[in-house]
């Protein structure tokens, strides 16, 4: 696995938009907070394009900027504006050798689950789940975890353990692997393509999501056991799944989540605040060893550095 190298204060980061639209305001609150962080925030003029009223720009055009960011060797790392959708369209742009020639981290979680898997599991790059300056950099503390973004990305120290507020355990015992995820549909979506998420044997597998109904949650995970993926991993660690109770409250995410999950043989975790959740946004390295331990004391357990 390729690792970024680490950030340095006064480093380039490149803010892309590789799904939807997204606000000015909350662009450039963003901005703001990656100058408080001490690195120098770029973007090319198209990031503020819009397409088709729900995409930031034509496909070619955003996958454009994002292989401009990437190749430019003055930009150390690339971060997402927003999700939504649209993150797909860049797939046939990319090209896995030439960015392979000068991995860098990339940073972005929702929609942009396309591409972290996309970097990590066919690029071998190591990627991170962590926050976009829409709603997670722009409000500061209060939108993301500021100690494990910066930490993921400017040291060379494993992240060590992380827990949340709301972690709970489903299925008790420990153990590890390489932590591979992201959002639940994303994942879904890709298999039968190209890019399908194919996670290696013995992985620590993170899900999360955002507004789907508990048998939507259901179908999904039912597609990921019957494709084979939920038996190749060694626990799983489950988001905080916000807005996915039926509407009136009838049927609950959390019990539907945990009895799908009570046959799988392995850990699991609920309530891990990383991607669409109500608490500060935990940053995550895809590609690295992670360690889950579901006891009276649930936490992940970060075995390795995400940069060097």
């Amino acid at each position: 696995m390729l690792k970024p190298r680490k950030l340095r204060s006064g480093d380039r980061i490149a803010i892309v938009a590789p799904a939807s639209s997204f606000l000015r305001e909350e662009f450039d609150k963003g901005v703001a907070e990656i100058q408080r962080l001490g690195f120098e925030p770029v973007f090319e003029e198209s990031v503020f394009a819009q397409h088709g009223g729900y995409l930031s720009g034509e496909g070619k055009v955003r996958a454009e900027a994002f292989i401009n960011a990437w190749r430019d060797p003055s930009v150390r790392a690339l971060i997402a504006v927003r999700g939504g959708y649209g993150s797909v369209h860049l797939l046939p742009f990319l090209d896995k050798e030439d960015l392979r020639q000068t991995p860098k981290a990339f940073v972005g979680y929702s929609d942009l689950t396309t591409v972290l898997t996309y970097l990590t599991g066919q690029c071998g790059i190591v990627s991170f789940h962590g926050p976009m300056l829409d709603r997670r950099l722009g409000r500061g503390i209060d939108g993301y975890d500021r100690a494990s973004f910066v930490a993921a990305l400017t040291s060379t120290e494993p992240l060590g353990e992380l827990r949340g507020p709301q972690l709970e355990t489903f299925n008790k015992g420990e153990a590890a692997g390489v932590l591979a995820g992201g959002t639940l549909a994303q994942l879904v979506a890709s298999l039968g393509t190209p890019y399908a998420f194919n996670p290696p044997e013995r992985h620590v597998l993170f899900l999360e999501d955002v507004g789907e109904r508990p048998f939507r949650l259901d179908r999904m995970l039912t597609q990921l056991r019957l494709a084979g993926i939920l038996q190749r991993a060694a626990a799983i660690v489950l988001g905080d799944f916000v807005d996915c109770d039926e509407p009136g409250g009838s049927v609950a995410a959390k019990s539907v989540l945990s009895n799908l999950l009570k046959e799988f043989d392995g850990p699991v975790l609920y309530g891990f605040p990383s991607g669409h959740t109500r608490s500060p946004l935990v940053t995550l390295p895809f590609g690295v060893r992670a360690r889950v331990v579901a006891n009276g004391n649930p936490r992940v357990i970060i075995e390795e550095a995400g940069v060097e």
